[in-house]
């Protein structure tokens, strides 16, 4: 669930805001709010939100200046509630900052759509911080890790089981869910109903995903050019290897060689 401060120095709108909004509804929990924006950096350093609303003009620190000086201490995503008096100079703001804003009297629909936008922002730099932290002491990277699926305690349809055990197996040659169902003697409709039923995915992302972790541990071993392990990870097309794989890295693959950290994106 996303964490949100309101930080608001008018008190009929901060707390009309808080409880007239569908919070739950947006996966949000509105962990604290401020009339002010020291109180607000207070409140921001007790409780770490995912996500700041501010207003912009407030006593003792405005909402800009709060903003700034957490930004130091941790990264968050903000929101700027701003006038239409105000909204050059917020507009100036989010130049500068990234700022997502709000003009008043809130829209609950847009307010839905800027929170799911900050909320897959959320969800990949989580990702990123998970990622960094299991590789910190490794050399290579699973962010798709089939056993969960193929384990004899695990309740899995043995279908669905079958068709992850030829992922694993063969993801560097031609298979597509249309074979593995003519071979279990089951309709591909089936298989493909089952498939996203018991892993939330479809048959291609989980093996795409699969041929992209061998892909980046085939790049940082350093052995292969790239349009070599486009062939070896299952990809006839280099083309098409190129456009996946940015998919779920946000960057080509002769770029991703170059570096040394990166996003996997599960989307």
């Amino acid at each position: 669930m996303i964490r949100v401060l309101v930080v608001e120095d008018e008190d009929i709108i901060r707390k009309g805001f808080i409880h007239t909004i569908n919070w739950i509804a947006m996966d949000c929990l509105v962990v604290d709010e401020a009339c002010n924006g020291k109180e607000g950096l207070e409140k921001i350093q007790k409780h770490r939100p995912d996500i700041v609303i501010t207003d912009i003009i407030m006593p003792r620190m405005n909402g800009i200046e709060m903003i700034e000086e957490a930004n130091v201490l941790y990264d968050f995503k903000s929101i700027i509630l701003t006038s239409y008096s105000e909204f050059e100079y917020a507009q100036k703001a989010i130049k500068l900052k990234v700022f997502e804003y709000l003009l008043k009297p809130v829209d609950e629909e847009k307010l839905f759509e800027i929170i799911n936008k900050l909320k897959k922002e959320i969800q990949q730099e989580k990702a990123y911080n998970e990622i960094i932290e299991k590789t910190k002491d490794k050399d290579d990277i699973h962010f798709m890790d089939l056993d969960i699926y193929i384990r004899q305690d695990m309740p899995y349809n043995n279908y669905v089981v079958e068709a992850i055990q030829q992922i694993k197996e063969n993801y560097s040659q031609k298979i597509s869910i249309d074979f593995i169902a003519e071979a279990l003697g089951v309709s591909a409709s089936y298989l493909s109903r089952k498939f996203k039923e018991e892993t939330s995915q479809t048959f291609l992302e989980m093996l795409n995903k699969y041929r992209i972790q061998k892909a980046i541990e085939l790049l940082r071993a350093g052995n292969h050019r790239v349009y070599e392990i486009s062939e070896l990870t299952g990809f006839s097309d280099y083309k098409h290897f190129c456009t996946v794989f940015k998919k779920y890295t946000q960057t080509p693959p002769m770029e991703f060689a170059k570096k040394t950290s990166f996003i996997i994106y599960k989307g």
